[in-house]
């Protein structure tokens, strides 16, 4: 445990290790109150359904932040990112620097609490604040504001969700769009051609019964530092599915594999946009926007026709979960739980999965295919 009775030192790095941060708190102001906003700035400059940002302890003439790039997010905000592997570190404003949690250590303390929730009114569905409604030690309910902090909060009742209308749903139009904030990427998602097919002939990521692409949560460490974000959820799209949006050349295909996708960012075309990676791995190409810094596509060499696609990034029309386009895997055991053992994030995730069921319970929405499938092998009711 890397502290003293009087101080605990404090660790925040990038996925590529290029950029790391190191400063000493107090003990006593343990845990580092922080805020989650779920403005669809954030959503769209991260990937993710929210950020999540706490003051950095140091004085902004104490931190050497030259070597990241830097994104106007804002008139009065600057999001500080690393230009290789894209993670963003801080939120630099007047008042100083606010750090990304997903870019902490996950130190083996009481790290960071929660304290409020803003811009919900963005998100229209209440996005991730369904499941983070007690999401520190203390089990307190975490107030939901409007806008800022300071308004009468929204009670967790908002909005109203009537039982199976989120899972059942059904998308209005063909495709939906996928952008970053700085529009640099700019997708249309194609449904897909899965309703006449019967169970056994869809891949493996959509839902049989709502014929819906898998909305997941993930726990991994990569996933958490190249966004930001302590947990992230993706979903599932085949290449052929994405389209170029009117804005970036027209409605077409981009690329039916992820080897020519790869190409067409070595290549520097521009018909992809802003669209850049990094390799986690030999065999992974994890995409963001080499301008904003938003997480937007996981890629695997084992399955070239599928990417992983940030949710953040979905713009659609009944709320920031995009129920109508995805199938929620709410609750259960979320991807890569092991990655959050012995730290401050171990707790949180638990909650989050516990509440997440809790939530798909009192709505009625059924537990997800593949959990069934599973409990069903392990001989669970």
């Amino acid at each position: 445990m890397a502290s003293t009775s009087e101080t605990f030192e404090v660790t925040a790095e990038c996925l590529c290790k290029a950029n790391t941060f190191t400063t000493k708190v107090p003990t006593s102001e343990l845990p580092i109150p922080a805020y989650a906003c779920h403005c669809t700035s954030c959503r769209h400059s991260t990937g993710a359904l929210y950020s999540i940002d706490s003051r950095w302890p140091e004085p902004r003439d104490k931190v050497d932040t030259t070597k990241l790039k830097s994104y106007a997010f804002s008139e009065k905000i600057t999001i500080l990112f690393c230009g290789t592997c894209s993670t963003p570190l801080f939120f630099e404003s007047a008042s100083g620097l606010g750090i990304f949690t997903g870019a902490l250590k996950n130190h083996d303390a009481d790290l960071v609490k929660i304290s409020d929730h803003i811009f919900v009114g963005d998100t229209v569905d209440g996005g991730a604040t369904m499941w983070l409604r007690k999401p520190n030690p203390d089990g307190k309910e975490v107030p939901r504001y409007e806008k800022r902090d300071g308004a009468e909060p929204y009670p967790y009742d908002w909005p109203a969700n009537s039982t199976l209308a989120g899972y059942e749903a059904k998308r209005e139009s063909e495709t939906i769009p996928f952008w970053c904030h700085c529009k640099g990427v700019d997708f249309l998602i194609h449904r897909g051609n899965y309703e006449s097919k019967a169970a056994d002939e869809l891949p493996w990521f959509i839902d049989p019964k709502t014929k819906k692409p898998l909305a997941s949560f993930d726990a991994c460490d990569s996933c958490r530092l190249q966004s930001g974000i302590d947990i992230f959820h993706w979903t599932f799209v085949e290449l052929a599915n994405i389209y170029l949006a009117a804005s970036n050349g027209g409605t077409r295909p981009t690329v039916k594999n992820t080897q020519e996708l790869k190409a067409a960012v070595d290549a520097g075309d521009a018909s992809i946009g802003t669209l850049g990676y990094y390799k986690s791995s030999p065999d992974v190409q994890r995409y963001f926007c080499k301008v904003c810094s938003a997480t937007v596509f996981y890629a695997a060499d084992d399955r070239p026709e599928i990417v992983d696609a940030a949710v953040g990034l979905l713009d659609a029309a009944d709320g920031a979960r995009a129920e109508s386009f995805v199938s929620w895997a709410f609750g259960g055991r979320s991807s890569w739980v092991d990655d959050t053992k012995g730290g401050w994030r171990e707790g949180l995730l638990k909650r989050v999965e516990a509440e997440a069921d809790e939530w798909r319970i009192n709505r009625d929405y059924p537990k997800n295919w593949r959990r069934v499938e599973k409990e069903a092998k392990e001989g669970k009711a």
